[in-house]
């Protein structure tokens, strides 16, 4: 373990949290490190006492959008701030050029952001969803196949694969590798929702060969709500036209008598107004968090903290609904009770215990961050009932 890493395990000035909730639900939404409410904290004084007057709001948000390029192997010019994930993909669904009959794969788990704006393509210009169901195996993990993605992929009419890079619900971790490959070889566009990864687990779009990512950053990369960013392949920026048009979406913002609607020609032509900006210098002090710290070092203590708990679930009698197999694996650990339901095992852990997990689609989800310590997860499953 890297001395970065372990210095912030248990480190209650770090992350305040500790100091009263065992809190594993970083897949929902991340209490805030020390750092990023610091940081939120600093613009709000600077903010009251000068305005705009002495600071480098501007220059922050730029360092922001090169920490976020190097995070994902990106250009700078590819990179833009939304308000959330459905706000990227909805910019994406409808920059894209669809035709009636045009199929769009997805699975039929994704969260809603993923879902919805696709839905209303489809109604609007004819195109077909389509939606793989998620599967059981015997094991009782639950799971979309491989095989399955790829062969909708492969069909001649499709034009998009649209995923979770980490599905919500299960936990499941798409081989996005194989299935991008596939994509650019047969020229279909690949878009990747990676709000469950992005920050703790490797994404890189070129090798990955991702068209399209978005991704809040109120979950795994620890900052506030209402702040996140877009990627979209450099060659793809001008045959993707935005979805707003705004006066931050032209070459020379600030020139504002003259009218000269020409628009970025970069990602920043996405971002129609004015930007979040205490949101964003909190998303700056998170991503240097984790950037200090190192992705690998993250997504290694992730598969030791998951790899910990799922050992101990299973002892005390708990069936275990995320797959593990062959890099499926991820932050998010879905289990379940065949004898307790699982909507008082949730409140009572919340009102007893100050633990606090997740309920999705049925299931108990826990996504402990690297901070968490072995000792909070051995609260969490000494507070479970047992049989």
């Amino acid at each position: 373990m890297s001395d970065d890493l372990s210095a912030y395990i248990g480190n209650e000035e770090a992350f305040p949290i500790l100091k009263r909730w065992d809190f594993f639900n970083h897949a929902g939404v991340c209490p805030l490190p020390r750092c990023v409410s610091d940081a939120i904290r600093a613009y709000a004084n600077e903010a009251e006492t000068d305005s705009y007057l002495v600071g480098t709001w501007y220059k922050t948000i730029e360092s922001l959008r090169i920490a976020s390029a190097s995070m994902m192997n990106a250009h700078r010019d590819e990179i833009a701030f939304i308000k959330n994930t459905g706000e990227g993909i909805s910019i994406i669904a409808n920059g894209i050029d669809f035709q009636p009959g045009d199929r769009i794969v997805t699975t039929a788990i994704e969260y809603p952001a993923n879902i919805y704006p696709w839905m209303d393509i489809c109604r609007r210009k004819g195109c077909e969803l389509v939606m793989i169901p998620e599967e059981t195996d015997g094991e009782a993990r639950k799971h979309v196949p491989l095989e399955k993605i790829i062969a909708e992929t492969s069909h001649p009419r499709t034009k998009l694969v649209t995923l979770s890079h980490v599905e919500y619900a299960s936990g499941q971790r798409h081989d996005i590798t194989t299935i991008g490959k596939l994509c650019r070889e047969q020229g279909k566009l690949f878009c990747v929702d990676a709000i469950q990864s992005l920050g703790v687990l490797p994404v890189d779009v070129q090798s990955m060969h991702i068209d399209y990512l978005a991704a809040d950053g109120h979950k795994w990369l620890l900052g506030p709500e209402g702040a996140g960013i877009l990627f979209v392949r450099r060659d793809l920026i001008p045959k993707t036209p935005p979805l707003t048009i705004g006066w931050m979406s032209v070459i020379n913002p600030q020139d504002y008598g003259h009218y000269d609607f020409t628009l970025k020609p970069d990602a920043g032509k996405y971002e129609c107004g004015t930007y979040n900006v205490p949101g964003l210098h909190g998303l700056k002090a998170a991503a240097d968090l984790l950037n200090t710290v190192g992705i690998e070092a993250v997504s290694a203590r992730l598969k030791h903290l998951t790899d910990y708990l799922i050992e101990r679930l299973i002892a005390k009698g708990y069936t275990i609904l995320s797959p593990r197999a062959n890099e499926q694996w991820s932050g998010i650990v879905s289990f379940a009770s065949l004898v307790h339901p699982h909507q008082q095992i949730f409140t009572m852990l919340r009102k007893e215990h100050h633990i606090e997990i997740a309920l999705r689609e049925g299931r108990l989800r826990c996504s402990a961050h690297f901070y968490n310590a072995e000792a909070q997860l051995d609260r969490l499953v000494e507070a479970l009932p047992g049989y």
